[in-house]
């Protein structure tokens, strides 16, 4: 149908937006041979980055730092053998997998075997792929990942990063740039080998490489994503530059041409909530009709909908209503600046997350900057 559409509408190019079809190496294929321009990487990049054990190889051959982990596990007794030697917690993933699914966490050698048939049977039948690998499980870790943009004519930058430990469910529901933990000497390292590894493959456009911190700030590559991601606002916050603009300038074959984007060139610190149609508790799915909705405004404030007073939320797509963005010339100023957003936002008429991104940055380990992925679980367990 969307073939169709562009050719109907005399389209010559499609972006494929930030789902699952943006991933889709196969529609890339089919894109080129109806000769419509692809908006995204080439095919044979998007596998080799968009298969999470190939990816894992790129990056140790470019010396990114990996956890300890394996390649695709042939059986169960594999998987027990492999993750005795790893050392548990360990967690199960979906080479396939992506947007915070296919993942399964087994603390004891006991859980492994069922765990093992279950994360196989959830790929095959969630990404088409059963394959599953294993990775050491980091207890408190903090979700850092880099915006990395490259040409056809073999430029390549990395834009810096953001800190995405903020999630419920594997999923990110409060994104920012810079991180209040990133050095100055670390964000150079890690950008010079995402640039050759990335560069080695033939990518082009953009692309995002996330990695787990410890406790002891050491990074850890996790994956790729082959496409612009929900939280790219924040990023373009603190560049100046648009980056989808640049992702459809470099499919079209243009000579990118970007100012400074060292580190220390960024300026001021920005923050993205996720306006989510969703009990802000339990994180059901809340759909239904929106009676009224007033986003907020001002400077620094940018909202990113599609939604209005009079829509009705389907139960049959992802609950993302809204992305709130703001930008400050410092982070404790844009937390304060988010605050005022979000208590001018009114929707009525459905449940949304907006009390929970409240309680989120009112929370001490927040506004220090210390928060992990498990910092959500621990506030909805005490309540707010």
């Amino acid at each position: 149908a969307i073939i169709a559409a562009a050719e109907v509408t005399g389209a010559d190019a499609i972006h494929p937006g930030y789902g699952f079809l943006s991933e889709n190496a196969g529609f890339a294929e089919l894109c080129r041979k109806c000769r419509l321009t692809w908006i995204g990487p080439p095919p044979d990049a998007m596998r080799s980055w968009g298969d999470k054990v190939s990816a894992r190889e790129n990056a140790k051959r470019f010396g990114l730092p990996l956890l300890p982990g394996t390649g695709v596990l042939k059986d169960a007794d594999d998987a027990v053998a492999q993750a005795k030697e790893i050392g548990f917690p360990v967690i199960l993933k979906a080479s396939g997998g992506g947007g915070g699914r296919g993942m399964r966490i087994v603390r004891a050698v006991e859980d492994l075997p069922r765990a093992f048939e279950t994360a196989r049977h959830e790929a095959s039948v969630g990404f088409k792929n059963p394959d599953v690998y294993l990775e050491r499980f980091v207890e408190e870790p903090k979700h850092i990942e880099f915006q990395v943009l490259a040409d056809q004519h073999g430029g390549i930058w990395t834009l810096g990063e953001r800190e995405c430990s903020l999630q419920r469910r594997h999923q990110k529901v409060i994104e920012e740039a810079p991180s209040p933990v990133m050095t100055n000497d670390l964000r150079a390292d890690i950008g010079a080998k995402i640039r050759d590894a990335v560069g080695s493959t033939g990518y082009t456009s953009l692309g995002t490489l996330e990695f787990l911190m410890d406790e002891k700030k050491n990074l850890y590559f996790m994956e790729m994503n082959t496409r612009v991601q929900v939280e790219h606002p924040v990023t373009e916050m603190t560049t100046g530059v648009d980056l989808v603009e640049l992702q459809i300038r470099a499919a079209a074959g243009e000579k990118l041409s970007l100012a400074d984007t060292r580190p220390w060139s960024f300026r001021g610190h920005a923050i993205e909530c996720r306006i989510n149609a969703e009990d802000p508790r339990n994180f059901a799915p809340w759909p239904g009709l929106i009676t009224s909705y007033h986003p907020p405004g001002g400077g620094g404030v940018r909202v990113d909908s599609g939604v209005y007073g009079g829509f009705r939320v389907p139960s049959t797509y992802d609950s993302l209503l809204a992305k709130v963005i703001v930008h400050a010339p410092t982070r404790a100023e844009a937390i304060a600046k988010m605050r005022v957003a979000l208590d001018e936002f009114l929707i009525d008429g459905i449940r949304t997350n907006i009390p929970l991104h409240q309680a989120l940055l009112h929370e001490p380990e927040v506004i220090e900057g210390t928060m992990s992925t498990r910092t959500i679980e621990r506030v909805v367990a005490r309540g707010f």
